[in-house]
């Protein structure tokens, strides 16, 4: 609803591009910024290790925990933590907790944002790896994919 030329999303509105155990909503886009609220599952991987070439991310908790690993450097965020991953790098995080949880992300600039829905139909039904690796490269973002395992067995989570 916009009003007086200012825009309210309320609860449950904003554009959705979901994953399995990723939820994305939609709340600001722009070339300058985009965010979105990241809802994960209990216990899982929001992404391999990756790196951004273009953008800087502020990752800020609303509920549950988050495990991040930025750099060599890993530590988990709460309630009200703000956790930056700037560009250039390597970077990742997940549900640190047993319970659902909620993180507003911030991207600066904002045109990083519509790589979520570009991504959604990628994964459906089956991952389509060629077209995965293209989308990554077509953002400036290099995926370690190799990280996966040894990132589920050493925070004992899933995908």
């Amino acid at each position: 609803m916009s009003t007086a030329g200012h825009t309210l999303v309320r609860a449950g509105e904003g554009a959705r591009a979901d994953l399995q155990s990723l939820g994305n909503r939609y709340l600001v886009e722009s070339d300058e910024l985009t965010v979105i609220e990241h809802t994960l599952a209990p216990r899982v991987l929001a992404a391999p290790i990756h790196t951004h070439r273009h953008e800087d991310e502020y990752s800020f908790v609303l509920s549950g925990r988050i495990g991040v690993q930025i750099g060599d450097e890993t530590f988990d965020a709460g309630p009200g933590d703000l956790v930056l991953k700037p560009r250039g790098i390597p970077h990742t995080f997940w549900n640190a907790s047993d319970e659902e949880t909620r993180v507003l992300e911030m991207i600066s600039p904002g045109r990083f944002g519509q790589y979520f829905r570009q991504l959604v139909p990628l994964f459906q039904p089956e991952p389509d790896v060629p077209a995965l690796v293209a989308l990554a490269a077509q953002y400036g973002l290099s995926m370690d994919m190799d990280s996966i395992g040894p990132l589920i067995e050493r925070h004992h989570l899933t995908l």
